[in-house]
């Protein structure tokens, strides 16, 4: 039974942290809105640090906006300079919607930036805009809450009580570009109307175009977001979400959309969760691309069988990603060692015991980590792969565990954004790239490995070690 643990436990001060601030994840749904911008309101480090962070993700031209907040906006408050800053905006941009986030600096002076926001909407009275705030300081919570927070926010400014229109609402968690396609693809096949929320499909892997726009073309419209309480369900990929933070949940306690609470598509299972319920909800039957998917996402599972059992892997990263990635390894018999995430994710030891029960090892759940802690725990479990983002080279650096690179960020290779592992053809590029990596490594160190099980000590040696034993 695997038992979960906490860095608080251990010692408050965090080494090679497992997670970034709340700012960072709340700029990533805006980016999948059409027509939008988003605004930092701080100091001018805040958004040219993020900015940055993310672009090197997604290796595309990320802007961020910022209130430049300085002494004297600290010391009397920063109104003014974020009034300026939107002004000079929505000069440059036009937008159609602004997302106003506060640092750590701003909710330390106590800015309210809602109603900063309300008072700018009456002073300047701009037709067909829409500002919306998030209280998101860096020490309220990990990206992962500053994503999902800011989607909630989003989702209830914006929606509206409207006429049943038969479609479908879809809430993503912090996926790849690539992944986003891919649901949607599955989505298309079986005919359904969607709005799928947020939407960087395009946005955040825009094609190179002439002329060149300073707002990427795409993402989710806001009059598809407006009529989101007229859908016939919500299908919320957030196993491991609070309901505080629940865009879905909002929908469903606010104007009675049943909610659908899945987890990723990423596996045979929790595909067929998602694929069965979309063939429910749009009574068609499942097309047969899918069914060919399918099968050849268990021809790749019985070739890799022999090869997966040999790995012992440490998961970590945002809780959603962590949940898919632990599922999909037990199913192919590749239990983890460790499971690891930055987030306090109340309920994700509740809902990776079941599956962990079955493993023939311990597996440990860590909760509020980082990487020294991480570290310590591949060590005492004997982990043999590191899979997650790119922050974890720091286990192929001290302990020589291979990394799969899978989530945000991923900032020491190109590709990233183009990474698939959702759906059936998603789930068999993901094995692939897990099972090959353990193979690779094996051979790679194949002679060394040989060496050190039956030639690092003298026959005397290993003659009394046997005769301990």
């Amino acid at each position: 039974m695997p038992a979960a643990e906490s860095k608080a436990a251990y010692r408050n001060v965090n080494t090679n942290p497992c997670n970034m601030c709340m700012p960072m994840g709340a700029i990533l749904p805006f980016k999948g809105i059409e027509d939008t911008m988003v605004i930092i309101h701080g100091s001018q480090g805040c958004s040219t640090y993020m900015r940055r962070h993310i672009a090197e993700h997604f290796n595309e031209p990320i802007d961020v906006g910022s209130s430049s907040l300085n002494e004297k906006g600290t010391i009397y408050g920063g109104a003014q300079n974020l009034f300026q800053a939107l002004d000079n905006i929505r000069k440059v941009y036009q937008p159609r919607l602004i997302g106003i986030l506060t640092s750590c600096l701003a909710e330390t002076i106590g800015e309210d930036v809602e109603g900063i926001a309300r008072d700018y909407i009456k002073q300047r009275k701009p037709e067909g805009f829409v500002l919306v705030a998030v209280s998101s300081p860096g020490y309220g919570g990990t990206h992962s809450e500053g994503y999902w927070l800011a989607v909630k926010n989003i989702v209830s400014h914006l929606a509206r009580p409207t006429q049943n229109h038969g479609g479908v609402n879809i809430i993503v968690p912090n996926l790849s570009p690539a992944d986003i396609r891919e649901i949607k693809r599955i989505l298309d096949l079986l005919g359904l109307q969607y709005t799928l929320v947020p939407d960087i499909s395009d946005t955040l892997d825009r094609p190179i175009t002439r002329p060149y726009t300073k707002i990427s073309p795409g993402g989710t419209p806001v009059e598809a977001i407006r009529n989101m309480p007229g859908a016939v369900a919500t299908i919320q990929f957030g196993h491991t979400v609070e309901e505080k933070l629940s865009p879905g949940y909002y929908l469903q306690s606010e104007f009675g959309v049943p909610l659908y609470n899945l987890p990723v598509p990423m596996g045979v299972e929790a595909t067929d969760m998602f694929v069965n319920l979309l063939a429910k909800l749009s009574g068609s039957s499942i097309p047969q691309t899918l069914a060919m998917e399918r099968g050849r996402l268990l021809d790749c599972m019985v070739d890799a069988h022999k090869y997966s059992a040999q790995g012992s892997p440490v998961v970590f990263g945002d809780p959603e990603l962590v949940y898919a990635v632990a599922r999909t390894c037990a199913e192919n018999g590749l239990y983890p060692a460790v499971l690891a995430t930055g987030s306090k994710s109340s309920g994700l030891e509740q809902l990776l015991s079941p599956i962990m029960a079955e493993s023939p090892k311990k597996v440990r759940i860590i909760k509020e980590t980082d990487f020294a802690l991480i570290r310590k725990a591949c060590r005492e479990t004997g982990a043999n792969l590191a899979i997650g983002h790119s922050d974890g080279k720091y286990l192929t650096e001290k302990e020589g565990l291979p990394l799969v690179r899978l989530g945000f960020p991923i900032h020491d290779r190109v590709g990233g954004q183009r990474l698939l592992s959702t759906g059936y053809a998603g789930t068999t590029m993901f094995l692939d790239r897990v099972v090959n990596t353990i193979l690779e490594n094996k051979h790679n160190n194949y002679r060394a490995t040989m060496y050190r099980k039956f030639y690092s000590k003298t026959g005397g040696e290993r003659y009394c070690a046997k005769k301990v034993r």
